[in-house]
């Protein structure tokens, strides 16, 4: 049918088969964004958002996030991460970047689980912040790179 591994023949959905691959070291990144009103970000900056230290606690939400990736995508295997580390950081007065690495010893890599907690992250953003600013965007989020595995190292094409 196609060349999508999610596909059998005939069109019918699957797990992958990972049995037959090498454990090997997985390692993938990913980024998101957050933009928000100027004031929202310096209630984030000062600690004074009535919820809490906002990018604390998203770094917490994305690591969580991480590691329920194959709860939330039906066909993801459960990994036994090695790590996961978050870096959340304003870019400017009004835009914080995400950036999640996982880390995994196994036979399937770890993108969805980067891509995971970056969007988790940013969703705890939205969701810490929105009695003050409803109109926050997340995104673009994106793989930055990912190593290990048959098919090689990948790295995004820089930012535009």
């Amino acid at each position: 049918m196609s060349s999508l591994t999610h596909f059998d023949d005939a069109g019918a959905s699957r797990m992958v088969d990972v049995a037959a691959k090498e454990i090997t070291l997985r390692i993938a990144r990913a980024e998101s964004f957050v933009t928000m009103q100027p004031t929202t970000a310096a209630l984030i900056r000062d600690k004074q958002v009535a919820k809490g230290d906002v990018l604390e606690v998203a770094r917490l939400a994305g690591i969580m996030g991480a590691k329920r990736t194959a709860d939330l995508i039906p066909l993801c295997h459960p990994l036994g991460l090695d790590g996961v580390e978050l870096q959340l950081a304003f870019v400017d007065d009004c835009t914080v970047r995400i950036e999640a690495t996982a880390r995994v010893h196994g036979r399937t890599g770890v993108e969805m689980e980067a891509l995971t907690a970056v969007t988790v992250a940013g969703l705890t953003i939205y969701d810490m912040c929105k009695a003050v600013d409803r109109g926050m965007s997340i995104g673009p989020t994106r793989l930055l790179e990912k190593s290990g595995g048959k098919s090689g190292h990948y790295v995004a094409d820089a930012a535009k």
